[in-house]
């Protein structure tokens, strides 16, 4: 999957109301963003570099494997796989959105 197809299922995901409440942006580097505008009515799923209550850095191999849940988030995180900046609070509200994802 390229960071186009990525960024259209997780709007599919993410819906109308994510129930983050707030926005969040995943950083991969040179491969690109996706910026979830969960605080917006409907909530919105873009590829804009805007600024973010929670950003999450992690490379793109390890998005896709935590996606398809191959790889524990918790575990990337203490791997230093994942770095959480901002307010992890709306990291942790996450799981639902890629139960959805992985279908």
């Amino acid at each position: 999957m390229d960071l186009q197809q990525v960024t259209t299922a997780m709007a599919a995901a993410v819906g109308d109301n994510s129930g983050l409440g707030k926005t969040l942006k995943f950083d991969f580097g040179a491969m690109g963003r996706i910026f979830i505008d969960g605080a917006s009515s409907p909530n919105t799923v873009s590829n804009e570099d805007n600024a973010a209550d929670c950003t999450l850095q992690l490379g793109w191999d390890d998005f896709l494997s935590m996606s398809q849940g191959k790889l524990d988030p918790t575990m990337a995180f203490m791997q230093g796989k994942l770095k959480v900046l901002g307010d992890m609070s709306i990291a942790m509200k996450l799981q639902p959105i890629l139960a959805k994802l992985r279908g």
